[in-house]
């Protein structure tokens, strides 16, 4: 029996540790946000093509919905996200950086490459 306490107590302590997005992670996920949403409001004209618009905008929902799970409150993650988005709204699109977010959001999230993309199918 205390066996069996001590593996839900262990099992309890490594979800809890695993459920936490650290700092430099929340501050990335907010940088790529706003790159995310800068790509989404690309002005016409703007090397850019539509279904990368549809990544960044399922990207941004993916990241949130990762963060709201991890722990984050909701009010500080949208805020985090709209000074991103401050920073970034107006900006030409960099392939760097929006391919660095990426690999950052695949690398993070568990499945998150498959997140994204069922959140684009699912945009129409």
């Amino acid at each position: 029996m205390n066996k069996i306490i001590l593996i839900i107590i262990s099992m309890f302590f490594s979800f809890t540790a695993y459920a936490e997005m650290s700092d430099t992670n929340k501050s990335k996920a907010w940088d790529c946000s706003g790159i995310y949403m800068a790509n989404y409001f690309l002005p016409s004209g703007e090397t850019f093509e539509y279904s990368m618009k549809e990544k960044s905008m399922a990207s941004v929902k993916v990241l949130k919905a990762y963060a709201l799970e991890t722990g984050v409150p909701e009010k500080i993650w949208d805020e985090g996200v709209n000074k991103a988005v401050d920073k970034y709204y107006g900006s030409k699109y960099d392939k760097l950086k929006t391919d660095d977010c990426h690999t950052f959001l695949e690398g993070m999230i568990p499945n998150g490459k498959e997140r994204v993309n069922k959140v684009v199918q699912t945009l129409y």
